[in-house]
This record gives structure tokens, sequence and C-alpha cells, in this order.
């Protein structure tokens, strides 16, 4: 079941996209005009809804300059499509969700939203049952240059996204869920990411596309981490990962999985169609966990012509072998667990597809250090998903588990499904501040580092204001601790 219940958490920037990974990671803030378009300075915030001078987003659609927000209030705006042309826009649900219920009609027989405007931001909008006359009605068609999309549902459409060939362009999807998009030819996926420079796609629950791929992406560099993807019991989806031309592939902290009716018996494909993407072509897949409840099938699918292909620190239970028969001259493996028996990983639940590991798992402190990539990547799982479309980070010590959950994770920060609060600037280099609604003020503030260690604790008066100048650059977390639960977040410190 599909849930469109309310946010109950910050928003979180998505990092710029850089070489170094370590440099994307996410960070937990409120975005609101001030903070994200300092250099727009006559940017005006539109609302939309019940009640509203524009009652629908289509109305304000053609009204919006470059720079603007449209704040769409909580709630279901059926038959309701448009394009948007404007630059730097942020588009949003306030409040929960937004639900574009298209009812089968599409905007220029394309999508629910045509974005043709630039450096556009998408987040707590829901996207249903768009259909076009080409069997490829998206819930968004991305045509500008880049995009970021957060906190988003995509559900029955024929695409969830179909993004063109724009160059140059960034796609970041994150903290999204896109569920039984397909038409059911197989040209029609959960998503479908054509020529781009890079996506990043993490954090986020992609299952039981229709016929067509869970994630398929041309982009020349994908960052693929901290997801779950799979078909689950009743899915008839083809692969789960589908990176057809090759190119640059992080594949980090994922938990993939087939079931017994997926149409294609390989979980993830690399180059499999060709090696067209800008060289070198290099797949790293690193603390995955891959399971296949199908007899037969293969876990990766990769060409000859592949010049590294770096699988470490990986589960691979169940059915099926580990390659599709071709292994690559820059073949580089190492402490991955491959079991015919997915019984045998020590699963907590497989059942329920709950990959994380017990103590007594063969893949507990299987793992070594994965080193950096040639591209100077960090090879290295900070995070972990949970479920649904959240994010924890990664216990880090000396003994590493194999696959994508780490046995040691519930002493490091834990997320609870509360309340949110405002966390500002961030990235941030003196002056924190934080804003918690006024019956909801925690009564202690810890800072911690990547390792879950408490490096600054605050209370009082001091809680809003923090000086973080001492801190060593990196990224760090916040937990806000009150008498009933445990809020956090993330920043940047420059």
């Amino acid at each position: 079941m599909v849930n469109l219940g309310g946010p109950d958490d910050p928003s979180r920037d998505p990092g710029a996209i850089v070489n170094n990974f370590e440099d994307m990671r996410c960070t937990s803030i409120i975005a609101i005009g001030a903070f994200l378009l300092p250099h727009l300075g006559h940017a005006t915030i539109w609302t939309v809804g019940p009640g509203q001078t524009f009652t629908t987003p289509s109305q304000v659609a053609s009204l919006v300059q470059n720079g603007d927000t449209v704040d769409i209030l909580a709630g279901t705006y059926p038959s309701d499509v448009t394009n948007w042309t404007a630059d730097d826009l942020l588009l949003r649900g306030l409040g929960g969700f937004a639900v574009l219920a298209s009812n089968g009609l599409s905007w220029g027989d394309k999508a629910i939203w045509v974005i043709q405007g630039d450096r556009t931001t998408v987040e707590w909008i829901a996207f249903a049952d768009c259909t076009s006359t080409s069997n490829n009605g998206a819930g968004i068609r991305q045509e500008g240059h880049d995009l970021i999309v957060r906190h988003c549902l995509f559900h029955d459409n024929e695409n969830g996204i179909l993004a063109g060939t724009v160059n140059p362009s960034n796609i970041t999807i994150e903290f999204s869920e896109f569920a039984h998009n397909g038409y059911g030819d197989g040209f029609s996926h959960n998503l479908y990411i054509n020529h781009i420079d890079t996506l990043i796609f993490r954090f986020n629950y992609s299952h039981h596309a229709h016929v067509g791929q869970e994630l398929k992406s041309r982009a020349h560099v994908n960052f693929i981490t901290y997801n779950r993807i799979g078909n689950e019991a009743t899915g008839d989806a083809s692969r789960e990962i589908d990176l057809p031309d090759g190119g640059q592939a992080y594949l980090i902290g994922n938990s993939i999985q087939q079931g017994p009716m997926g149409q294609n018996s390989n979980l993830v494909g690399y180059g499999v169609e060709s090696l067209s993407n800008p060289g070198p072509h290099r797949f790293y897949a690193i603390n995955n966990t891959l399971v296949n409840e199908k007899t037969v099938g293969s876990y990766f699918a990769v060409p000859t012509g592949l010049v590294h292909f770096k699988v470490w620190n990986n589960i691979l239970a169940g059915g099926g072998t580990f390659t599709d028969g071709v292994w690559p001259a820059g073949t580089d493996t190492a402490s991955n667990l491959v079991t015919s028996n997915i019984a045998s990983a020590g699963f907590i639940s497989p059942t329920t597809y709950d990959y994380h590991i017990t103590d007594t798992s063969p893949a507990h402190n299987l793992g070594s250090p994965a080193g950096v990539s040639v591209s100077g990547v960090d090879l290295v799982a900070y995070y972990e998903y949970v479920h649904p479309t959240d994010s924890i980070l990664r216990c880090q010590h000396a003994l590493l588990d194999a696959g994508a959950f780490e046995t040691c994770t519930a002493t490091g920060i834990t997320r609870q499904a509360a309340a949110s609060f405002l966390l500002y600037p961030d990235p941030v280099s003196d002056l924190l501040h934080l804003v918690f609604p006024t019956r909801d003020v925690p009564r202690s503030i810890e800072i911690v580092d990547m390792e879950g260690r408490t490096v600054h604790e605050v209370t009082g008066s001091m809680m809003n204001t923090i000086d973080v100048r001492g801190l060593t650059s990196g990224t760090y977390g916040v937990r806000a601790i009150g008498p009933h639960q445990v809020r956090t977040a993330r920043f940047i410190k420059h």
C-alpha cells in the first residue's frame, strides 16, 4: 500500500556534485526561499490550494518568475497537469503531500509536470495515474538542466520520472518512493534517466515497476547509494538496476531484491547495450545486499570491455551466479559473502525484506576497507537505508560487515519519526542556528561526529545558536533530545 501521510522530518540539502562522494553526503535543512536563494532578491512565494487566490498549481505555472517558490497546500488536485518554464523554482507540498492525481491526463501528451526551466527543486509532491498516447506518460518529464527531487511519491504512471538527454545536467533524487510505474511494454520504467552528466539516487524506495526496470539510467556517472530496490513477492519488473551504456557507476549500501515473478533473471546490468558513455568505464559495487529469490539468474551482467569491475563487501544470497558468465579483465573482488541459501546469510527477517544481519551471520566482520576509486571517490558506506525512504549514519569501526547494514549501527545516530526542526545555514562555518516548535523544545542538543561520538553538548538558552568554529571540517549530526523523543538532522561544517 502506498502511504500518502505527511512529512515527519526536515528536507535535506543534496550537496554539491563533485568528484569526491564524501562531499555530496546528505544534510538536513528545511528549504525556505531566503536561505536557498540568497542571490534572488525579489523572489515571490506563491501559495496554492483551497481558499487561496489560486487553487491549483497549473493556475500559477505561467505566472511564476525565476527564483520563485510555489507552496502547494496538502490535498488532492485531480486532473491538474502543467509545464514549468521559469528557472530556479522551488515547487513543494506544504503540510503533507500535494497529490497530483492526473486521472490519465498529461500536459503536452508527456507528463503531469513537464519541467522546462533549469535548476528546479521539487519536494513533497505525489504524482499518480499519468498516461499518454505514446505509453510514456510520466509523473515528471525533465527537459531542463539540473533537477532535485526529494520526499516525493510516483505511483501508477507509465513512467515515474522520464528525463531527456540534456547536457550539462545533473539530477539528484532522494528520500522518494517509486511504485507500480510502467505501461507494461518493457520500455517504460519506475524511472528512466537518459544521457545526462550525473545521477545521484539515494535513500529511495523503488519497487513493483510493471515489466520495466526499477531504475534505468544512461547518465555518464551514476551514484546509486543507500536505496531499497526490488519487486518483492508479486512484482513483475525486469532488472532492478539497468545502466545500459556504461560510464562510471557507484553502487554503495543498497538493498537489492529480485522476487520470483521478475521478468529478467539478472539483478544489475551494466553496459549490456553498449559502452557509449564517456569512459573510462568503471563499475564499483561496495557493501550492497543482493537477494535473488529465483533459482536461476545472475547478480551482475557486465561486458568484456569493462575497464574496472570492483566488487567488495557485498552479500549475494539466493539462486544464480555472480556474473552472467563474463568476467572482465579488470575484475577485483574481495570480502563478498556468496551463498545459494538465503537463510544461511543470517538476515533478521528475509521474508519481510529486512536484510539486517545478526552477529552470528557469516557476513559479520567479513568486510575489508575498499579504499578509493581511481577518480578519488571514497568506497565507503557512510549511511544505511531506513525504511521507508530514510537514512541513518552507519557505524564505522575497524571490523566491517559485508552487506548494506552494519551490526553496530544501533549505537550511532538514530532517527525517530518526530516533528521537524529548522537548521541553518548549511553548510556552516561559524554559528549554527536551530529553531524548534514552541511546544516542543528539547532538553539538550548534542553534536556528534560520523562515528556517533558526542563532540559538543549544549542545554538551556544556548540551544538556539551553537558556535561550531571549533569543529573540524566534515559532516556532523545534531541530536535534539527531549523527554519522549530524539530528533536528528545533519549539517556540513566548512
